[in-house]
């Protein structure tokens, strides 16, 4: 009786103009798509670690407890595996998001702390992968926003009428989005500013 009940809402739910199921299909697609941005760029940001901290590392007696946070740091973000899946699992969502929080954090203390090094500002490959950073950082922005966006737009669809039937239906669900314990913070890309002056 229950199966019977079950396939007549469905099929109620389908015959409905404007049932949705093809905004469903449309939305979901966007939502994969921009998650796949932000991770091409939190995988960018990662990429450009190694580089950093080996360059940093040749400045002698630069503080190893700055390195050694970027290094963990780096380490836990790219342990979670970022999947289609995890945009569906609000908890998976804000490990992975606490742990990119993490390495941003300690990258933005690694520039800060470069600036008491002049010779560190002065040389040429520093230079250039922290203005590699700070766009990787803005691409990030960029990307979380479209996300969030698009997940935004499916959860409309979710629970807009007669849309909602048919998630009803078929199990569609509202998908988490990011959240930000620091807006402020985690929207502005770190500042990369050298003295023109320790550059000559």
């Amino acid at each position: 009786m229950k199966k019977l009940s079950t396939l007549i809402v469905l099929t109620l739910v389908l015959s409905l103009t404007g049932c949705g199921y093809n905004n469903f299909q449309s939305s979901d697609e966007q939502v994969k798509a921009s998650w796949s941005e932000v991770i091409n760029q939190y995988q960018r940001r990662a990429d450009l670690v190694p580089n950093l901290v080996k360059t940093v590392k040749g400045e002698a007696k630069f503080e190893q407890d700055t390195l050694t946070k970027v290094v963990e740091a780096r380490a836990q973000a790219t342990s979670i595996q970022a999947t289609p899946e995890l945009v569906n699992d609000p908890l998976a969502l804000q490990k992975f998001q606490q742990a990119q929080s993490q390495l941003g954090g300690a990258l933005s203390r690694l520039l800060v702390v470069s600036e008491n090094y002049p010779s560190l500002r002065a040389n040429q490959g520093f230079r250039d992968l922290a203005a590699q950073l700070e766009g990787t950082e803005n691409r990030i922005t960029v990307a979380r926003n479209r996300y969030i966006k698009a997940v935004q737009e499916y959860n409309v669809t979710v629970r807009s009428f007669p849309a909602n039937l048919t998630a009803l239906a078929l199990g569609y669900k509202e998908k988490p989005s990011f959240t930000v314990e620091n807006e402020k913070q985690i929207s502005t890309p770190p500042s990369v500013s050298f003295d023109t002056e320790a550059a000559k």
